[in-house]
């Protein structure tokens, strides 16, 4: 009983340390946390090859500023002169960007007390970072003995997280501008290995690369004032918060019922 809590906080840590890579956000605290994970994992990492890449990646970041990471970030997922690299499962899945995937999430999430920040957080259910955030405060509950989650994780890692996350690592390690993002992937390859392990979930098999949908896309309203609220609240740069934030609301997720 003991090594399974000491175990889902070591997960709850690696999802935490992913997500704080994978959120887009500027803020500054954010940054300083994912500093502080890499500090921590860096002196027990899951293997050596790991190990290494935590050491590259703490020397490779500068500790008081995150302006290189942003800027390799948009060159790996935003930049348009450059290969861009989608971040849903359901774009690994169907081609899309909102898909099924996405429907499967929203419908795990519907059976927990968590809900996404939707006044701070507007990428979709199946984005990587949303993912790997809300698997962390799915370890963090079970840790705190709420086992009735440790399905929910399962489910989530064997039918979303496993059937898309070697070709997305591929392609962000393959990427031109990974620099940082390629020791992560190391790191990222490591910890799925441990998942499959300890979940028992078996690496899916290589299936045909799914070429992106040239689709009329007919946006609803909703859709456009999500998109204005994500990019009016990237243009106003980092805040002076006192924590570090995600796309997790923890205090509706207190508030509400299974």
């Amino acid at each position: 009983m003991q090594d399974n809590q000491a175990i889902n906080k070591a997960r709850a840590l690696y999802y935490n340390l992913f997500a704080n890579f994978f959120v887009d956000t500027q803020k500054t605290e954010n940054y300083f946390e994912l500093i502080r994970l890499i500090n921590i994992l860096k002196e027990n990492p899951l293997d050596p090859s790991s190990g290494q890449a935590l050491v590259n990646i703490s020397e490779i970041l500068d500790s008081s500023s995150n302006v290189a990471l942003l800027q390799e970030f948009d060159n790996i997922f935003h930049n348009p002169s450059t290969k861009k690299i989608r971040l849903t499962a359901s774009f690994y899945d169907e081609g899309v960007e909102s898909g099924k995937k996405r429907v499967e999430m929203i419908q795990f999430i519907a059976k927990t007390k968590l809900r996404r920040d939707e006044e701070n957080y507007f990428e979709y259910e199946d984005s990587v970072g949303f993912l790997f955030s809300f698997m962390a405060q799915l370890c963090e509950s079970i840790t705190n003995g709420e086992k009735e989650y440790e399905n929910t994780v399962h489910c989530i890692f064997s039918e979303i997280i496993n059937d898309f996350i070697d070709e997305f690592a591929k392609e962000v390690y393959e990427h031109e501008s990974s620099k940082v993002f390629k020791e992560l992937i190391v790191v990222l390859h490591s910890f799925i290995e441990f998942e499959r392990l300890y979940l028992s979930v078996s690496k899916p098999k290589v299936k045909p690369k799914i070429e992106e949908k040239e689709v009329v896309e007919t946006i609803s309203e909703e859709e456009l004032e999500r998109r204005a609220r994500n990019k009016a609240l990237k243009a106003m740069g980092p805040k002076k918060d006192q924590k570090p934030t995600g796309p997790i609301d923890t205090a509706s997720a207190a508030e509400s019922e299974i």
